[in-house]
């Protein structure tokens, strides 16, 4: 796979929001494993002296952002489908 940028990392996470939830999360482990691996490039890479500090700073942060997206996929299902039985757990025909 060719480098991809810091860029379309960062769309890959609002394209996630309107996947279903086994291609959001296998989209974002993904992200997250080219970013863990260094196989992400920031497009404007070499262009200063000080860009990768920020860089650095900008990849932990992505990173920190692809975890918790992945987290909330995850979980989204599971917070939009048990709430009558969260409201009354005595009723075993609540949802």
């Amino acid at each position: 796979m060719s480098d991809r940028t810091l860029e379309e990392i960062e769309a890959d996470l609002d394209r996630a929001t309107d996947l279903e939830t086994e291609a959001a999360v296998d989209l974002l482990q993904s992200a997250r494993a080219n970013l863990r691996a260094g196989r992400v490039r920031h497009e404007g890479d070499g262009e200063s002296e000080d860009g990768d500090e920020i860089d650095t700073d900008r990849r932990e942060s992505l990173e920190h952002r692809l975890e918790q997206r992945i987290r909330e996929i995850e979980n989204r299902d599971a917070y939009s489908g048990g709430l009558g039985s969260a409201m009354n757990p005595e009723d075993d025909e609540a949802p």
